[in-house]
């Protein structure tokens, strides 16, 4: 496999540049000094980024981009080998790595290497650490599957000690990762046109935990069903937060105030720490914050620059983020696209100032909506009206009827 070195820039391509976290590895690699360059369907705000940091840019996937130079190709998973730029690579035979291979790459850059992994929230707490790490100073090099207001974007590019990212389970991506520290937010059914069962995800995230070295770190939601058998026998260190009794980090007097933002007393190992007070709305977000707490104490962050970045924190767009207002109906968008996801966002919302709650519903990919129909039904109960939208494909065909 070929082997990327900050050391030694060469010439990356990138098949389908303009995506979230493709875009983000784009602009690290610009900034450390590689040529850089890639396709995209369209243009959008991220490849006008990239092409002002020095990108080159094609729009239309053509086998013309490929051209001479190239030391190494990345594409994603939506990239077939029918794609003709694909196909111009492998008659070339010019060295090709996955996303999910160049990320892990990367990690190897830098002294610690945080994956933040799990069906749900893993864009939340990776931008709730982010606001901790700034708040204190720190100068963490971030990949965040979302657009974060405070670094004006998905990426932060910092200094050589921290590498902070999402770590996704699907097509088993996060397994080529090189973590010195993770968090496992849940494990919940999910991608279920990859994965068999919940049996071969909960297997999948064993084998994620099981990445970390002797001297690594995960932290885990003890709440999780039989978290020990993810835990069992790791030889680095293992922490715990949640509800459950006996976990190292807990959250004691939970209450909302009249917009549905959350605070908490926390306990760590049954010594009270300090009032967490949250920007963002919702329980699963105190959950989400415990995870943060728990990683950046262990980073040695100060409770004070914890309890500041938390505050601070007020979502990343498409996260319960307010759109506006309009004829007296306030607009929140969301990103949730899983029947737990929903019933987390409409329970936030039941807490918002409303007399009616309407959800305008879109599901995403038909073997989703196909493996969870009846759950989706009962999330979308919590609704007064519901809005169906046609299904959106993504990288699917409908052939499941």
């Amino acid at each position: 496999m070929y082997q990327i070195d900050f050391k030694t820039p060469c010439h990356i391509h990138f098949i389908g540049i303009g995506g979230i976290s493709m875009s983000g590895l784009a602009e690290i690699l610009l900034d450390e000094g590689f040529t850089v360059s890639g396709s995209d369907a369209k243009q959008t705000e991220l490849t006008d980024h990239l092409e002002a940091k020095g990108a080159q840019v094609f729009y239309g996937q053509r086998a013309s981009n490929i051209g001479d130079g190239i030391d190494v190709v990345v594409y994603t998973a939506a990239i077939h080998k029918d794609n003709p730029e694909f196909e111009a690579v492998v008659e070339k035979d010019i060295p090709m790595l996955t996303r999910a291979e160049l990320l892990g790459q990367m990690m190897k850059n830098y002294k610690q290497a945080l994956g933040i992994s799990g069906t749900h929230g893993k864009t939340t707490t990776t931008s709730m650490i982010t606001e901790v790490l700034l708040a204190a100073d720190q100068d963490p090099t971030v990949s965040v599957g979302g657009i974060l207001p405070s670094i004006g974007g998905n990426i932060r590019v910092g200094g050589p000690d921290l590498f902070v990212t999402e770590a996704c389970e699907y097509t088993n991506s996060f397994l080529s990762f090189y973590p010195t520290m993770e968090i496992i937010l849940n494990i919940e059914a999910d991608h279920l046109d990859f994965f068999k069962d919940l049996a071969d995800i909960r297997r999948s995230f064993r084998l994620f935990a099981e990445k970390l070295p002797v001297h690594g770190l995960l932290v885990i939601n003890n709440d999780i069903e039989q978290v020990e058998e993810i835990t069992k026998g790791l030889p680095c260190r293992v922490v715990t937060f949640g509800q459950s009794e006996g976990s190292d980090y807990r959250s004691v007097n939970v209450r909302h105030d009249a917009y549905a933002r959350a605070e908490f007393d926390l306990i760590k190992e049954g010594r009270e720490m300090g009032h967490i007070v949250l920007g963002v709305s919702g329980d699963h977000n105190v959950s989400n914050a415990l995870a943060a707490v728990a990683v950046c104490l262990e980073l040695g962050v100060p409770m004070k620059q914890i309890q500041d970045g938390l505050h601070k924190f007020t979502g990343t767009n498409r996260r319960f983020e307010k759109k506006g207002e309009i004829g007296g109906v306030t607009i929140i968008d969301d990103y949730a696209h899983h029947p737990s996801e929903i019933r987390a966002t409409l329970s936030a919302a039941r807490n918002y100032p409303h007399k009616k709650l309407w959800c305008v519903f879109q599901p995403h990919t038909y073997t989703r909506t196909k493996a969870f129909m009846d759950e989706f039904a009962k999330a979308l109960s919590m609704a007064d009206e519901v809005i169906l939208a046609d299904i959106y494909a993504a990288r699917e065909t409908d052939n499941l009827a």
